[in-house]
C-alpha cells in the first residue's frame, strides 16, 4: 500500500512514507557501495596508476546511474525480486543468481566486518579480529531491533554524514592537483582493464545492484506508480556515492603524487596518516567502522533477500520469522571466516573483481524482462536505459574477459 511500510517482526508494524523509504534505498544503496572494498581498491589502484585511475571512477559513475536506474525501475515496476523475476525468465535461473550474489555478498562482507574490526583497531588499540566480533555484535543488534528496517536506514544515513564530513576535511589539508585529475581521467595515459573491472564489481556489482531495489520492494514500493520515488532514491543515491568516490580518489592522488609509497597492507590508512599525522589515522579509523558497518548492512540485507522466493503476504509474514536467523548466520559466518583467516586488505580486492563479473549476468537478466509483458504488465523501459544498459553489459563482459586473460 501506498504510503505505508509494513515491517513484520511480530510486535510491531510503523508507517513511513514512500519518498523516506526511497531515501533509506537510496544511503542503503550509497553506503553499501563506497564501504571497506572501495576505500582499499581506491587506495591500492590509485597508489598504482595516479591520476589515470580518474578513468577507472569515471567510468564507474556512468556504469552506475546507468545500472541502478534499470535495475531499481524493473524490479519495483515488476513488484518481484530479482530472483524471482530470473525464474520467470528461464526456470532455475532465480537460483543460479541467487547463488552467485549471496556467495558474492558474503565473500565482501568478510571484508566488511574486517574493515569495521580495522576501524575499532585503529581507534582503540583492540585486535582487528576482536574489533570484527564487536562490529558483528553490533549489526546483529541492528537487525533484531523492533523497528529493524527504520533503525537500519538512519544508521546509514548518519554513517553517511560522518563520511563525508572526514573526507571534506582530509581534502582542505591535502593539496590536491586538480588539473592533473581532471586531465587523466578524461584522457587516460593507461588503461587498466582490472582496476575497471574491480572498482565496478565492488561499488555497482554483485548485491550492491540490487541493494536499493529490493529495499524499495521490502518498503512496500511496488508497480509504475511509484516511479516517481523510484527515480528520487536512484539519483540522490548515485550522487552521494559518487560525491564520496570523487573525495577520497583526490584525496589519495594528493598523496601519491608527493612521491608518498602507500602501505600495500592497508593502503587508504596510509592516506589519512600522510594527509594528518596521527589526527589523520584516528579519523580514518572512525572512517573504516562507518565504511565497514555500513556495508555489512547493505550486504547482509540484500544478500539474504535474495533467499526469499515468496510471493504472498501470508507466506511472506512466515519467511519474516526466519529473516533474524538467515541474518545472524550471515554476520557471524563472515566474522568467524575473518577471525580465523584476516588479510582484509587482498579479500577485498579479489572480490570486487569476482562481483565484477557477476554484474553483466545479472544487469543481463533485468534487461530481458523488461520486455516481458507477463513481468511487468503494460510498462513501457526507457529505451536510452535498454540501449545504455545492453552497452555495459557488453562491456563489462569484455572488461571481465581481458581481466581473466590477464591474470592467468
Amino acid at each position: 500500500m501506498k504510503n505505508k511500510e509494513e515491517i513484520v517482526d511480530d510486535k510491531l508494524t510503523t508507517t513511513r512514507s514512500p519518498r523516506s523509504i526511497a531515501m533509506g534505498a537510496a544511503f542503503l544503496m550509497a553506503m553499501a557501495a563506497v564501504g571497506p572494498g572501495f576505500l582499499t581498491q581506491t587506495a591500492t589502484f590509485t597508489g598504482q596508476m595516479g591520476a589515470d585511475f580518474g578513468f577507472a571512477i569515471l567510468l564507474c559513475i556512468i556504469v552506475d546511474f546507468i545500472v541502478q536506474m534499470n535495475v531499481w525501475r524493473i524490479i519495483v515496476v515488476s513488484g518481484k525480486r530479482a530472483q524471482v523475476i530470473a525464474n520467470e525468465i528461464l526456470p532455475g535461473l532465480g537460483y543460479v543468481l541467487s547463488f552467485l550474489v549471496a556467495a558474492g555478498g558474503l565473500l565482501f562482507n568478510i571484508g566488511n566486518i574486517g574493515g569495521a574490526g580495522l576501524g575499532l583497531n585503529v581507534l582503540f588499540g583492540i585486535s582487528a579480529e576482536n574489533g570484527a566480533v564487536i562490529a558483528a555484535c553490533i549489526a546483529i543488534a541492528i537487525f533484531v531491533a523492533k523497528n529493524a528496517m527504520t533503525v537500519m536506514d538512519r544508521t546509514v544515513q548518519l554513517l553517511a554524514v560522518v563520511k563525508i564530513a572526514i573526507l571534506i576535511y582530509i581534502i582542505f589539508v591535502m593539496a590536491v592537483p586538480y588539473q592533473t585529475a581532471v586531465t587523466h581521467t578524461f584522457v587516460p595515459t593507461h588503461i587498466d582493464f582490472y582496476s575497471i573491472v574491480t572498482i565496478v564489481g565492488g561499488t555497482v556489482g554483485g548485491y550492491i545492484s540490487f541493494s536499493g531495489g529490493h529495499r524499495l520492494i521490502e518498503g512496500g514500493l511496488k508497480g509504475e506508480k511509484e516511479l516517481k520515488y523510484v527515480n528520487e532514491g536512484a539519483i540522490t543515491g548515485i550522487t552521494v556515492a559518487s560525491f564520496i568516490r570523487v573525495l577520497l580518489f583526490l584525496a589519495g592522488l594528493a598523496v601519491v603524487t608527493t612521491g608518498y609509497k602507500l602501505d600495500p597492507t592497508n593502503p587508504a590508512a596510509s592516506i589519512f596518516k600522510y594527509a594528518a599525522g596521527n589526527f589523520g589515522y584516528k579519523f580514518f579509523g572512525i572512517l573504516l567502522f562507518a565504511a565497514g558497518m555500513t556495508s555489512t548492512l547493505g550486504s547482509t540485507f540484500t544478500s539474504i533477500s535474495f533467499l526469499n522466493y515468496t510471493r504472498s503476504e501470508k507466506s511472506a509474514n512466515k519467511m519474516a520469522k526466519y529473516n533474524r536467523v538467515f541474518v545472524m548466520a550471515f554476520i557471524i559466518i563472515s566474522a568467524a571466516i575473518f577471525y580465523f583467516v584476516g588479510n582484509p586488505a587482498k579479500v577485498l580486492v579479489v572480490v570486487g573483481a569476482i562481483n565484477g563479473f557477476i554484474l553483466p549476468i545479472s544487469l543481463a537478466i533485468l534487461l530481458l524482462a523488461a520486455y516481458k509483458q507477463k513481468i511487468i504488465g503494460s510498462y513501457h523501459h526507457p529505451m536510452i536505459l535498454t540501449v545504455t544498459g545492453w552497452i555495459v553489459v557488453a562491456f563489462m563482459t569484455f572488461a571481465s574477459v581481458e581481466t581473466l586473460i590477464k591474470l592467468f
